[in-house]
Order: C-alpha cells, then structure tokens, then sequence
C-alpha cells in the first residue's frame, strides 16, 4: 500500500459535519448548468455570454480548473468568471493507492464537512472511477458499512461530476501506469443509493456524457447507475432514453433472506424489482447486471444458486457475483472459493452468464463494501469503508 500526499487540513476537516453546522448543498457550479444557464451566470456579471463557453471548455474540454490556466478570460475579470462558474467542491483529504499505483481511493471533504470517497481504477484497455453519489446511505444493507453509518446528505450534481472531472485529469496526466491517459467509464457504486438521488444522478449523467464544452463526452454505454431495488426509480430511468447499464443490487433470490440483507425489500418484493429491471433492459435493449455478494453460509447455498437460475434464465440478465470484503466488526466473511465455484456452475448451467468480480482496491479499503469516510484519528488510518459496489466493466 502507497500512502499518498496528504492536505495540511485542521482536525475539524478530518471528522463528519462539523458541529453545530447543518449539512447543505454547495455553491452554483457550472457542471449544476446547462450552458445556456452558464451564459446567463456570465450576463449576469456583465460579461459576454461566450465566456461561459470558454470556462466550460476548460473545465470539460482540458480538465483545468485553475483560474491561472485560462488565458483566454480577461486577467481583470478572470477570477470573477471562474468565482462564479468554478467554486471549489471537493478538497481532498487523503489519498492511497495499491496494484502498482493503479487503483487509488481519494477521501474527499465537502463545502459543509461532509465526507465522500471515490475510487480511481486503470487497467490495460480502460479506466474507471467509481463515484459516490450521496454522503452517507440511507439503505441500512446489515452487511455494508455504507448503510450502517447512515445518511448525511444528497450530492449536488456538481459535486457528482466534479469527482469524474478530477480524476479525469489525473489520468490525462499520466498517473495511471500502463493504463490509457483518458478515463472511459463511470461506476455510480460508490457511497449512496443513487436511485435517491435521482434527479442529480441522472443530471450528472447527462453532463458526463453530453460532448465538450456541454459536458465531458462519455459514452452513455460506459455509464453504470446502481440500485438497491427502488422499483419507481428503476421505472422513471425506464423512460428517460438512456443507454446507461443498470445493476441491481439483489444479494438474495429469495424474499425471507433478501428483506434482511437488503431492507428494502420489505417494501418492493424480489418479483417486483426483477419485473422493473426486465423491463429496463427490454426498452433499452441493455443487459441487467445481478449484484451478488456471496456471504458464507447465508445466501451461498447451492438451492438459492438453483432459484436465481430459474428467476434469470432467458433474461437480459447477467449475475457479477462479489466475494465479500471485511469490514471492521462485521459478523459477515466471504464464501469459500469452492463454494463460489458452484454456485457460479450452477447459475451457467441453467444458461445464466456469471462472472466474479475483480477484488482489487482491498489493500486500501476500496473494494466493494470497504470505502470509507469516518473521522477520529490520523487522516487514512481509520478509512473503513463506505459502500463502493463497483461495476464488472466485462457488462459493458
């Protein structure tokens, strides 16, 4: 593990919101604005319009957001411009990376003291990042240290994007080794259940994969938006036209252990959630990716692989199971590989394609289930990791 540079912050910076302080959504930001709302932020400071399109080419274009770096704005209005458009959202507190310096989590402090990680991932062919969308998570899933430490607040669009648009940058300088120098996909699996957030998550997609100086260019394929099952959620993303990869979060096929381990389920039953996701991938024509997290001798039996088998055969489906990840204190342990093994011939053999999900980032408390964002202590030593589910980027 590689301990990264760290900010000289002051103790306050390192804990949850402040005391005292509620939580809030942060200033305007471009990335908040369609363009024709970021030329009518410039108008307002007197400034012709098309320097909304120059701030916005260099923040989504050139991945700069240093005031200093924009040449093209007025020396005498420049930090005015960049004041409006350009706030600082995210400062980050510490920073780790592991394999080789290719997967690197950053913790991130808010504009209120609220705290996100977010995790950077380079592979030969692709890199990723995997964002958080809220502070916090509200989904109470027993085995995620997510959902134990609740839920602080939404994320702004902005400070969505703003995660993408960093890391973005520090591909394109090369900090990747081995890896492409531009960032190509987009995990919503970090902190937060995005389908919560939905009209600031999908914003945030949009922005993403709107062309430069309207947003960064992804490819609405390469965008992954997680859920836990909130049925009205996955039916309004249904209707939206996006091409983006859907996972479900599901960890059970059956509803007496899926309302434990996923608490949402008492209110939108196993069938319910697979008819929204089924009829997702039917109006888009993408596959369904089937999160599963196998858990030692609580949802890995050979019987629970036979029924997500029969639920899934002949779908838009495919099942990514997750060995899972300690957490400080849990009771939870992965499943054995020999029984991962079976469980993955069993759902084959009833037709259903199955992967196992990379595990990397473990070193550093960025796989699945381990990001974290809780104070006390040194800054990175006591990281325990707030859900980060990302996506097999094989479903794309």
């Amino acid at each position: 593990m590689t301990q990264l540079p760290v900010l000289n912050l002051s103790s306050e910076a390192t804990g949850t919101t402040p005391a005292g302080r509620r939580a809030s959504l942060p200033p305007r930001h471009l990335a908040d604005l369609d363009l024709a709302g970021r030329r009518a932020a410039v108008a307002e400071l007197g400034e012709p319009a098309f320097r909304a399109q120059q701030v916005s080419a260099h923040y989504f274009g050139r991945l700069v957001r240093e005031p200093a770096a924009m040449t093209d704005l007025p020396a005498r209005t420049r930090e005015a411009i960049t004041g409006t458009l350009l706030p600082r959202l995210l400062e980050p507190v510490s920073e780790l990376a592991t394999d080789n310096g290719t997967t690197r989590k950053t913790l991130w402090r808010l504009h209120d003291g609220s705290l996100v990680e977010s995790v950077l991932m380079g592979y030969p062919d692709r890199v990723t990042v995997c964002v958080s969308s809220q502070a916090g998570c509200g989904m109470a899933c027993p085995f995620c240290a997510t959902g134990q430490a609740g839920l602080t607040r939404n994320l702004s669009t902005a400070e969505i994007v703003d995660q993408v648009v960093w890391f973005a940058g520090l591909a394109a300088r090369g900090a990747l080794p081995g890896c492409p120098d531009r960032l190509s996909r987009v995990v919503f699996m970090g902190m937060g259940e995005p389908l919560a957030n939905y009209n600031r998550v999908i914003a945030a997609v949009r922005r993403l994969t709107e062309p430069a100086p309207e947003g960064l260019g992804l490819s609405q394929r390469h965008i992954t938006v997680s859920t836990v099952g909130l049925v009205p959620g996955i039916r309004r993303l249904t209707q939206e036209g996006l091409s983006v990869t859907l996972a479900l979060s599901l960890h059970a096929p059956d509803d007496d252990l899926r309302d434990t381990l996923v608490p949402v389920n008492q209110r939108w039953k196993v069938a319910e959630v697979l008819d929204a996701a089924f009829e997702y991938a039917a109006r888009t024509g993408r596959r369904v990716s089937i999160e599963y997290a196998m858990i030692r001798d609580v949802n890995d039996h050979p019987w629970r692989a036979d029924l997500l088998g029969r639920l899934l055969s002949g779908r838009l489906a495919h099942v990514n199971l997750i060995p899972l990840n300690p957490t400080p204190g849990s009771k939870w342990d992965a499943s054995p590989k020999p029984v991962e093994r079976e469980f993955v011939r069993r759902l084959r053999a009833a037709g259903v394609p199955t992967t196992v999900r990379d595990t990397r980032g473990r070193e550093i408390d960025g796989a699945c289930g381990q990001l974290a964002a809780s104070g006390g202590g040194k800054v990175g030593e006591r990281e325990n990791g707030l859900l980060a589910r990302r996506a097999n980027e094989e479903t794309q």
